[in-house]
C-alpha cells in the first residue's frame, strides 16, 4: 500500500513539471514560427526595394539589402521598447519627443549608410517603397481634385508629403504610418485653405463630378444593352 501511494505521489509532482516543460517547447516554437514569418516579410519588401532600384553591381545589391534589413528589425526594436513608454507619456509632448529622439537618430543614420551607397535619386526610391509610394499617389490626388494650384502650392503640397514620408517611413505599422501622413495632409489642407482654396468644397465638387461620371456610364451601358 505505501509503495502505490509513494507512486501515485511521484506522478502528481512530476505532473506540473512535464506541462510547464511541454508550454516552454510550444511557447520556443510558436517565436520560431513568428520570427520566420517576419523574417520572409521583411525579406519581400526589400526584394520589391530592390527590384525598383535596379542595381546591377551584385556587392552593391548585397549592401543595401543588409542595411535595408537591418532597418526593418531595428524599427521593430525600437518599436517594441518604446511604444509602450509613449503610450503611457500619454499627452505629456516632452516627455515623448525625448522618447522619439532616439527614433530620429536611427532614421538620420539609415539615410547616411543608405547614401554612402545610392545616389539621392536612389535614395528617394527607397524612402518612397518604403511608404507604399504614398508622396506621389497622394500629390496627384490634389492635382486632380483641387481646382487653380499654383507652382508654389504644388511646391509645397510636395514638401510637406515629403516631410511626412520621413516620418512615415519610421512607423511601426501600416496603420500608423497612415495617421501620419493623414496629419501632413490636414497641414496641407490649412495651408491651401489660408491661400485662396477651399479644400473641403473642392472635394465635394470632385465627389459630385465622379458619381456623375458613373451615372453616365452605367446610363451609356444600359443604352448599349437596349441596342
Amino acid at each position: 500500500m505505501k509503495k502505490i501511494l509513494f507512486l501515485a505521489m511521484t506522478l502528481i509532482l512530476a505532473a506540473p513539471a512535464y506541462a510547464v516543460e511541454n508550454t516552454s517547447a510550444d511557447t520556443n516554437s510558436a517565436s520560431a514560427q513568428a520570427e520566420a514569418i517576419y523574417t520572409q516579410s521583411i525579406e519581400t519588401r526589400t526584394s520589391k526595394i530592390l527590384d525598383a532600384l535596379a542595381l546591377t553591381d551584385t556587392n552593391q545589391i548585397a549592401q543595401v539589402h543588409d542595411i535595408v534589413i537591418a532597418q526593418w528589425r531595428a524599427l521593430r526594436a525600437w518599436h517594441d521598447e518604446n511604444d509602450p513608454k509613449i503610450k503611457a507619456a500619454g499627452t505629456d509632448t516632452n516627455a515623448v519627443a525625448q522618447i522619439q529622439a532616439s527614433l530620429r537618430l536611427l532614421h538620420k543614420g539609415y539615410i547616411a549608410k543608405l547614401s554612402d551607397d545610392l545616389t539621392p535619386a536612389q535614395v528617394e526610391t527607397v524612402k518612397d517603397r518604403m511608404t507604399s509610394g504614398v508622396v506621389q499617389a497622394t500629390y496627384n490626388g490634389y492635382l486632380e481634385i483641387v481646382p487653380n494650384l499654383t507652382d508654389t502650392d504644388k511646391a509645397k503640397i510636395l514638401e510637406l508629403l515629403k516631410a511626412g514620408r520621413e516620418e512615415a517611413m519610421d512607423g511601426g505599422s501600416t496603420k500608423e504610418k497612415a495617421a501620419i501622413i493623414k496629419k501632413y495632409k490636414g497641414r496641407i489642407n490649412i495651408y491651401l485653405n489660408a491661400h485662396g482654396h477651399n479644400v473641403t468644397q473642392a472635394y465635394k465638387d470632385w465627389g459630385a463630378a465622379q458619381k456623375a461620371k458613373a451615372n453616365a456610364a452605367a446610363a451609356a451601358d444600359t443604352n448599349s444593352a437596349a441596342n
